[in-house]
């Protein structure tokens, strides 16, 4: 029920599709805002449907909640908002009995001002349940009174809608003072035109010195053009001419495609030049990708439940308290109910990591991601070119590191203990069955850290699609952990085996469609794909021909198609994973029954490379007619984990060329010029749907953390910003980088679990062909002027060596609090006490016998101490 007279309830739809999730049209609170303040397009002249919005009668015909009363004051309608309210929708200033007419434009303007800074959120929608949203917007509301104007188009017919200023959802309590409200029809939208910048598209990054390098130029010209590539001397590198594609489907442009593989020198800093205009830069060289790997895998620490984020692991910025402890406002997840009437007991469901932008676990959705980070692992133990020490003990940003376990499996046992305490106990009706998902049993709204959610949690039914999963990842978790923690792998086994039992008792319990309400609903009615998964790890971890005769047994063996969908294997299809393991990981199928299971890899391999041959951008991705789909990104990604492996399988050069395209794609090779990595890219995504990376939404909160992969285009746009912004959009230009756009920009555990895989294996494909780094070719020089509390450092790198180095990457640890404040002379990240000193723009290349200089101020704690070791690329220095 609603705790006040008129405010609308949190959202109550949520259906899930593909790698994302699927959102009714009318969808309301927690996850949805619309466009940030922008002039009209066009002069509204229709009729006024906000009455007394000057106030000049008073308070005549507005409503507030009883928390935030409200008088006209000096001819404003001011509002005292409370403090510590948790959602935007827990205080509200509104008017009712509001006329929309369908496909009619309208012009929402007010001035407004408060007496601290807030960000505010403005709904037109349905004054009663269940509350259909026609515009939502967020605004920046400062001390200084401003005017804001938001144009929107209705959808419905709707006599008495509901203007809502939302203003709930702060820490400290502030007085908002709103004046010249205004609502009128014959308004003309605004026409949505995306900043694509160059029409030059590359990988943002940069390519593997014996890699591919082809590019994209969108342009009329229907003749070739010359093609120049400069190096980051600005001298010409390379020359040749574009090859003309003609019109490309997903985007709707007309483009060439240019290519220049044969250039191997490395570099930071080359750019292509094509008709006047020139491409973002990027880099050549055999090192690119390490550090994607370590941030792509950091989000799961970023994301875990029931932990405080350690800043000496993450950074300050993004360290944290630990969430869902049972600690108030939290309500917990140390004793967990069941929803009514779904079982009488609890379970203490703590840990585990966060599904999405919002704090709800799933197990469904979580089985596929710890897999996929199992699998990143464990293709060290089977690929020939594989390295596993970036992934080992005291490598990664956990808080485990040092007790003798490869940091990604302490990051895999934090997600697969939560997915075990989901399992239904002994002596109860479905014992052995995992529980769906826990979540708030009403959806919140962001900002919102985990710690500050006020939500009561509950379990959701147990579901045949969750029991599998635990099934699966269980096993998969047994043979991995076997070396390092037996007790840990045996409780993996003992739980995956219950579940395998659970599951053929029970094969039909299906998730609810309609179980969304504070929390995705998962649904899935087709578990013939998670049965194969988890027969096969379980095959693969006992050799018991039980599960063998289930695997090759099932409608879906040696039906590559069915097994590896064209659009990628998602939480809903996940044979694909249990093939992969078949094909990859030794077990005791015979070699006839070995070559099935491989050729379903190579002949889905073969589909996905020639996708990428015949896309204008490379992207081994080609989803039926075109229609790219929620979390589309994630389909490619799972294509290339599929590239990835028949290229580790058979050495073809093909498999490799069509995953390095999808890589280009992600990082900046695409319709929309747009690195989808945070932090990877000049044009980066950072506004992603995110409750506590939140930065768009409030200053003080961070975005996303680097290596957080967004969803990417949807040509469903199922949001209301994505709506608003992008009708009509080419299927691969459904993108916005806003953080209220949840169907195109979520970002999700499912989607960084292959982007680990791929950076993971791209990082050892461009070291296996790169010289082992000479520990003597380099000499480092760092000096500190010191005062209470601060610090300049000047450090000096002098190449020793007779060859260039060129990129050139520095790094050191602090043993102290010391903290990076600014920086000149080249780029440096901080990650706790980790520092990486990346090349300006112009020293890029050290030339043997020269160096390069640069520095930084500091804050200390008082104990400071200069660092004493250095590594250049991987290699160590000297240092003096």
């Amino acid at each position: 029920m609603s705790r006040f007279p008129h405010p609308p309830p949190s959202p109550s739809r949520r259906g899930y599709r593909r790698g994302g999730r699927l959102l009714g049209a009318a969808v309301t609170g927690a996850l949805i805002a619309g466009l940030v303040a922008a002039p009209a397009a066009g002069a509204a002249e229709g009729p006024e449907q906000i009455a007394n919005g000057d106030f000049s009668a008073g308070t005549t015909s507005w409503w507030w909640t009883a928390n935030s009363p409200a008088a006209v004051v000096d001819g404003e309608l001011c509002a005292d908002v409370p403090a510590g309210t948790p959602d935007p929708w827990d205080a509200i200033i509104g008017q009712n009995g509001i006329g929309l007419l369908a496909g009619e434009g309208y012009e929402l303007s007010f001035t407004a001002r408060a007496t601290a800074p807030v960000t505010i959120r403005t709904t037109v929608q349905m004054a009663v349940d269940p509350w259909t949203t026609e515009h939502v917007s967020t605004d920046r509301i400062t001390t200084e009174r401003q005017a804001f104007s938001h144009v929107f188009t209705a959808k419905a017919d709707n006599d008495a809608a509901q203007l809502a200023f939302q203003v709930g959802g702060h820490a400290e309590a502030f007085t908002l003072c709103l004046d010249d409200v205004s609502l009128t029809g014959g308004a003309e939208p605004p026409v949505y035109q995306p900043d694509t910048g160059s029409p030059v598209r590359v990988n943002q990054v940069g390519y593997l010195t014996e890699g591919p390098k082809s590019g994209t130029f969108v342009t009329e010209a229907t003749q070739p053009l010359p093609w120049t590539l400069k190096a980051p001397d600005g001298s010409a590198a390379a020359t040749g001419t574009t090859k003309v594609f003609g019109e490309d489907p997903t985007s709707r442009r007309h483009v060439h495609t240019f290519d220049f593989s044969g250039v191997t020198e490395a570099g930071d800093g080359y750019t292509v030049t094509i008709a006047g205009e020139t491409s973002e830069p990027f880099a050549i060289g055999d090192d690119l990708y390490a550090r994607l790997r370590s941030d792509a895998l950091a989000y799961f620490y970023h994301n875990r439940s029931g932990i405080e984020i350690d800043a000496d692991l993450v950074g300050e910025e993004y360290a944290r308290p630990a969430g869902h402890l049972d600690a108030a406002p939290n309500q917990g997840d140390g004793k967990v109910p069941c929803q009514p009437g779904v079982c009488d007991y609890t379970l203490d469901v703590r840990g585990g990591w966060y599904d999405a932008g919002d704090h709800g676990k799933y197990v469904v959705n979580g089985g596929i991601s710890v897999a996929q980070v199992m699998a990143t692992y464990e293709r060290t133990l089977t690929a020939e070119n594989a390295d596993g020490e970036p992934l080992g003990d005291g490598r990664l940003r956990v808080p485990e590191r040092g007790n003798g376990t490869p940091d990604i499996l302490d990051e895999a046992a934090w997600q697969l203990d939560f997915l075990m305490r989901m399992q239904v106990p002994a002596g109860e009706e479905l014992a052995g069955m995992a529980h769906h998902k826990v979540h708030d049993a009403e959806w919140t709204g962001l900002p919102l850290l985990p710690h500050q959610d006020p939500q009561k949690r509950e379990l959701h039914p147990p579901s045949t699609a969750a029991t599998l999963n635990l099934a699966a990842a269980g096993a998969q978790c047994a043979r991995l952990f076997r070396q390092y923690d037996a007790a840990f792998a045996d409780r993996c086994l003992t739980a995956a085996t219950r579940a395998w039992q659970a599951a053929l008792a029970h094969p039909e319990a299906y998730a609810n469609p309609n179980d969304n309400v504070g929390g995705g609903a998962y649904e899935d009615n087709d578990v013939t794909d998670e049965f194969y998964w988890a027969a096969a790890e379980l095959f693969v971890t006992t050799g018991q021909d039980g599960y063998r005769r289930h695997v090759l047994d099932s409608p879906l063996h040696g039906d590559a198609g069915k097994v590896f969908p064209r659009g990628g294997m998602w939480w809903g299809g996940t044979a694909g994973l249990g093939a992969l393991s078949l094909a990859t990981v030794g077990n005791d199928l015979t070699a006839t029954e070995l070559a099935t299971v491989r050729s379903m890899v190579t002949t889905a391999a073969d589909r996905y490379a020639a996708d990428a041959r015949a896309a204008a951008y490379g992207v081994p991705y080609a989803p039926e007619d075109n229609r790219y789909v929620w979390g589309s990104n994630s389909g490619v990604l799972n294509n290339m984990v599929v590239l990835g492996a028949a290229h580790d399988l058979t050495g073809e050069a093909k498999y490799r060329d069509a995953l390095l395209g999808g890589l280009d794609y992600l990082l900046g090779r695409n319709p929309l010029n747009q690195s989808y990595v945070t932090g990877y890219g000049e044009r980066d995504s950072h506004n992603q749907h995110h409750r506590h990376w939140a930065h768009q939404l409030d200053p003080r909160l961070p975005n996303p953390a680097p290596g957080s992969v967004a969803g990417g285009p949807n040509a469903d746009i199922q949001d209301p910003v994505a709506q608003e912004k992008l009708r009509g959009c080419a299927p691969a230009m459904c993108y916005i980088d806003h953080i209220e756009s949840w169907a195109t920009n979520e970002v999700t555990i499912n989607w960084n679990a292959p982007l680990a895989w791929v950076a993971s294996y791209v990082d050892d494909l461009g070291g296996s062909g790169a010289p082992d780094p000479d520990p003597a070719a380099c000499k480092v020089g760092y000096t500190s002027d010191r005062w209470n509390g601060g610090f300049t450092s000047r450090v000096t790198v002098v190449n020793t060596g007779t060859e260039a180095i060129s990129p050139w990457e520095l790094t050191w640890s602090f043993d102290d609090g010391q903290r990076v404040t600014h920086h000149w002379g080249s780029l440096i990240t901080q990650t706790g006490r980790e520092v990486t000193a990346r090349p300006a723009s112009w020293n890029g290349t050290i030339p043997p016998g020269g160096s390069v200089a640069f520095g930084f101020n500091g804050t200390s704690d008082g104990r400071a101490a200069d660092p004493t070791a250095f590594e250049l690329n991987g290699g160590t220095c000297a240092v003096g």
